[in-house]
């Protein structure tokens, strides 16, 4: 039985326990708290369990982390959710960070592993694959990770259709999570007249159009309202047509081009008329969000719409969101996917974000990164974590039941299978593919889709016919890089080149 189910079961029951146990009069909520000896029962009904010390590789080493922060550098009392808590207090295990210096990390990594002393793993950042995995930055994690074990089922889809090359898998997936959503104040929606939209989206009729006309009655710039603000609502328009401007094509092992696709061009054209009508906050006003932070204007009532990652509005506290958003405890706070596309397939798509490690090529430990990241994904479904998680969002930043269910409903789209979601990878940082693709792709993903912010006025017509065969050409060489990377057995000599 897959593990969703087993947890949703879990959490089925629960609610049935709290229900029965108010009694007909009142229903009050009882918080019911899965112990530790309850929650490793649940998992191992379903097959999943961690190895004990003496059975497991791994263990008592420290591995070494590469990155620009210090990802383990938690107190005692935070660690107890989290699995580098398990692989220290289990099996004796350790990180150590070195930190990169964000200029030369490439250059800085390639020498550590030409100078035999690479460091053992790194973040799963969106500038390695491809193409810093046929530079020889990352080896395969096929020998430490078993994606048909129950623990890693669920990922091996993604993991095999986002990060392999040539029947090698690179990145050992821990968890697929949200990326972008559209937060909205609800304050604003209710005295404006709009239609909620997240009564819209239960309704199956949030859309472009609808998202579009109330951006479009909202704006007046005399009265400095703009509907939209911050970096990312180009993208979140492109990514819900259900596919991305380039795809990885895991039969053919090569990368494709999707300048030609219609869904492409419509939501381009949606950002378009954005721009062309001035629904965002002017950002050549000094390059900035307004305020300066994600945010501005929502709780003032002068921004309607900015989409970000569910981060953008959780960080900082309850009191330094409430003021920033609005206080989701007064019902004003409220989230909601990205609005479909109306001449589309009727699905509603949002990018999922990949967790996890790549082991460094050359690694002393690769054996404890994959003991770390076993912990790591077993905390992911651990319903005590689980339930922890959700208590945070619910007692600490003050979620309402309405904001927890429509969570959940974007975590089950970003999980709702290869073929039915938009991978955050590559596309968000130009690295992952090399300049050359790089370039054109942020080009066509994000510069041009944001017009507003860089002044432009191309239509997707007018910049596919500039720049298509360009970014087609770029492509095919990208891919005669994996084909000779392949034919050399899947070995580089380690460089920070394009």
């Amino acid at each position: 039985m897959k593990i969703t189910k087993i947890l949703s079961l879990v959490m089925a029951a629960v609610l049935i326990i709290a229900l029965v146990g108010c009694g007909a009069q009142k229903r009050e909520r009882i918080e019911l708290t899965l112990n530790t000896e309850d929650a490793e029962a649940i998992l191992k009904a379903a097959g999943i369990w961690l190895p004990e010390k003496e059975d497991a590789k791994g263990t008592d080493t420290t591995l070494i982390w590469y990155a620009n922060y210090d990802f383990y550098a938690y107190s005692e009392d935070e660690m107890s959710q989290l699995g580098f808590f398990t692989f220290k207090e289990k099996y004796g295990g350790d990180v150590e960070w070195w930190q990169m210096v964000w200029e030369t990390r490439w250059d800085q990594l390639a020498n550590y592993i030409l100078g035999g002393t690479p460091p053992d793993f790194t973040q799963s950042n969106n500038e390695m694959f491809p193409k810093k995995i046929i530079r020889g930055m990352a080896q395969p994690v096929n020998d430490y990770i078993n994606y048909d074990d129950p623990l890693w089922e669920e990922m091996k889809p993604y993991a095999e259709a986002y990060f392999t090359l040539g029947g090698n898998t690179y990145m050992i997936v821990t968890d697929i999570g949200v990326d972008l959503v559209v937060p909205y104040n609800r304050r604003t929606i209710n005295e404006w007249g709009f239609d909620d939209p997240a009564e819209l989206f239960y309704n199956d009729q949030w859309t472009w159009d609808k998202f579009y006309d109330m951006c479009l009655e909202f704006t007046d710039p005399d009265e400095d309202r703009y509907a939209l603000d911050g970096w990312y609502f180009g993208r979140t328009i492109m990514r819900s047509t259900g596919t991305n401007v380039v795809n990885y094509d895991i039969d053919t092992g090569h990368f494709v081009s999707n300048v030609d696709d219609p869904r492409l061009e419509r939501a381009a054209q949606v950002c378009y008329d954005i721009g062309r009508n001035g629904l965002c906050y002017p950002w050549w006003n000094g390059w900035s969000l307004r305020n300066g932070t994600d945010g501005g204007g929502m709780a003032e009532g002068t921004c309607l719409f900015q989409p970000i990652g569910i981060w953008g509005f959780t960080s900082g506290g309850y009191e330094a969101v409430t003021a920033v958003w609005g206080d989701a405890a007064q019902d004003e706070l409220m989230f909601v996917p990205a609005p479909r596309d109306p001449n589309g397939d009727g699905k509603y798509y949002l990018p999922a974000s990949a967790s996890g490690y790549y082991i460094i090529n050359g690694a002393a430990h690769p054996e404890g990164v994959a003991l770390l990241a076993t912990c790591e994904r077993f905390k992911a479904v651990d319903p005590t974590v689980v339930g922890i998680d959700r208590y945070q969002y619910e007692h600490t930043m003050h979620w309402r039941q309405d904001m927890l269910e429509m969570y959940d409903t974007c975590k089950e789209i970003a999980n709702s299978g290869v073929g039915n979601i938009i991978m955050a990878y590559g596309e968000d940082n130009q690295a992952g593919y090399g300049t050359d693709v790089g370039e054109m792709l942020r080009y066509f993903n994000d510069d041009l889709a944001h017009p507003t912010s860089l002044g432009g006025n191309q239509t997707w017509a007018q910049a596919k016919e500039a720049y298509g065969d360009t970014f087609t050409y770029n492509i095919e060489q990208l891919n005669n890089d994996i084909d000779a990377f392949i034919a050399n057995g899947m070995k580089a000599e380690p460089s920070a080149g394009n």
